[in-house]
């Protein structure tokens, strides 16, 4: 009696965690697929000068629509970079926008055009760097835009790796936008 129990068990705690490795893919693609994308806009297919190590390495204007979240947060990233996917910029808690507009500050706590936190990028600065990609075949930058449920608790500073993880469970509405730079 005891070895059948044992075995019922095993077998209902079995069919369990089947039941279980199913439906949760299930249910968080669901959770992502409900998710309100929004459409981010560059103005250009490839960034201009002005926002790369060749010219005055400002952040360029970005345009936003469909957002209805309470703070926004943007990284910009080089997935093509030799080693692994390079970081340029970080920002977050910055209030509900339609334009994030160029030449943004590079510091820490941006109070103009309005109040906002920087984390470190991957060239150990903070704010924006813009391309510097090796000469030969042009690297994409992605462009990846988060509206998220709440205002961060996170320093300035940060890195990339503790702003995603602060983001976690928050993330309401994204959307990306892919420009190219070579030299």
């Amino acid at each position: 009696m005891i070895a059948i129990h044992k075995m019922t068990s095993l077998s209902t705690t079995l069919a369990a965690a089947i039941v279980f490795a199913i439906l949760l893919p299930a249910a968080v693609q669901a959770e992502e697929t409900d998710m309100k994308s929004l459409v981010v806009k560059l103005g250009f297919d490839r960034i201009a000068d002005e926002s790369t190590c060749q010219g005055m390495d400002v952040s360029p204007k970005i345009e936003i629509d469909g957002l209805n979240a309470t703070s926004v947060a943007v990284i910009v990233d080089d997935p093509d970079a030799p080693s692994a996917v390079f970081t340029h910029w970080l920002i977050w808690n910055i209030p509900p926008t339609d334009i994030i507009p160029r030449a943004i500050a590079k510091k820490g706590n941006v109070e103009e055009p309005f109040i906002a936190v920087q984390g470190t990028n991957d060239f150990g600065e903070i704010g924006y760097s813009g391309p510097c990609p090796p000469p030969g075949k042009p690297h994409r930058y992605f462009f990846r835009i988060f509206g998220l449920d709440r205002m961060l608790d996170l320093p300035a500073g940060s890195s990339a790796k503790e702003l995603k993880k602060a983001m976690q469970g928050h993330v309401i509405q994204k959307g990306e936008a892919v420009a190219t730079y070579g030299r």
